[in-house]
């Protein structure tokens, strides 16, 4: 869990995430954020001797963080291949699935990985160390028209295009390749009285693109139908309204894109049962010791039997 005295991640919405999954203690469940272990130890803290938990992380980082017990499996690979390694594992069909799509405190302390404007390092933001493209790559290659739709759809700045046109014209002169070289072109764009946050909003709209995430998230959604059980859970933490759009229209309609398709009565055809109508927060005493979890919202859904 810790590093140099550092925690790796403080799990949001830990009792309320685990009790949505309502364990089964010989059942099979999935951990496709593993990070810093804290879901998945409360998770097979529950389960008996024949449970079985998987952890996904595509970052090595989190090798460290493995629970030794024969029980838990660690995958080393992105979440979006679930139905893959599950197959590879002898699994047909698991009890649950949790995610929680935060970024661990882990990524934004390690200030060598470039996925925080504070401090100065090479800019690389990549998950995976061994993926192709960091976000220097990025920041070098894309067009303008490319860059400001990163800039907008993933970090819905306003002024995407002109930091967009920024990048273009400063990476002429000199390579963007470092957290401050960016910070020299973006700034300003951006408005004083909102640095932090929209500094947060190109670093994200970075990362995203480099990790792929929203593909990730998509495909790792419409795999979990294929690899639940009929009423297994599915529970799912998010922290951005670009995630959480995607996830909300996922249950509510089985498609990612929120496309009803409504039976023979008019009632919305979906695989999914929500658990909780109104979203989860965390509460005033966490956000106190964990305001990182400020923004985090909990889905829980449970798959219908058809």
């Amino acid at each position: 869990m810790a590093e140099d005295g550092k925690i790796y991640h403080i799990p949001a919405l830990l009792q309320e995430s685990v009790n949505g999954l309502d364990i089964v203690p010989d059942g099979c469940y999935v951990d496709v954020t593993f990070g810093g272990g804290g879901h998945s130890r409360a998770i097979i803290s529950r389960l008996g001797d024949k449970g079985r938990l998987y952890g996904f992380d595509q970052d090595m980082d989190a090798y460290a963080n493995r629970i030794d017990d024969s029980r838990f499996t660690f995958v080393h690979g992105n979440f979006a291949y679930i139905s893959n390694f599950l197959r590879y594992y002898g699994e047909t069909a698991v009890d649950g699935i949790l995610a929680d799509l935060g970024v661990s405190f882990h990524h934004f302390d390690d200030q060598s990985r470039g996925f925080s404007f504070r401090g100065d390092a090479e800019l690389d933001m990549r998950m995976n160390r061994d993926a192709d493209h960091d976000a220097r790559y990025v920041l070098a290659n894309y067009d303008e028209e490319r860059l400001a739709n990163i800039f907008y759809l993933y970090g819905e700045l306003k002024a995407s295009r002109r930091i967009a046109a920024s990048i273009v014209k400063a990476r002429n002169n000199r390579p963007i390749d470092t957290v401050e070289r960016l910070l020299e072109v973006v700034k300003p764009f951006i408005k004083v009285s909102q640095e932090k946050k929209e500094l947060a909003q190109v670093f994200q709209a970075l990362r995203m693109e480099v990790n792929n995430e929203v593909w990730a998230l998509k495909t790792m959604l419409e795999q979990s139908l294929k690899v639940l059980k009929p009423s297994g859970r599915i529970v799912i933490i998010t922290y951005h309204s670009i995630e959480d759009r995607i996830v909300k229209n996922f249950l509510k309609t089985g498609n990612v894109e929120g496309r009803q398709e409504k039976d023979f009565y008019g009632r919305v055809a979906t695989p999914f049962k929500l658990v909780n109508n109104k979203v989860i927060v965390p509460s005033e005493e966490e956000i106190a010791r964990n305001p990182r979890s400020r923004s985090a919202k909990l889905r829980i859904a449970e798959k219908g039997v058809r």
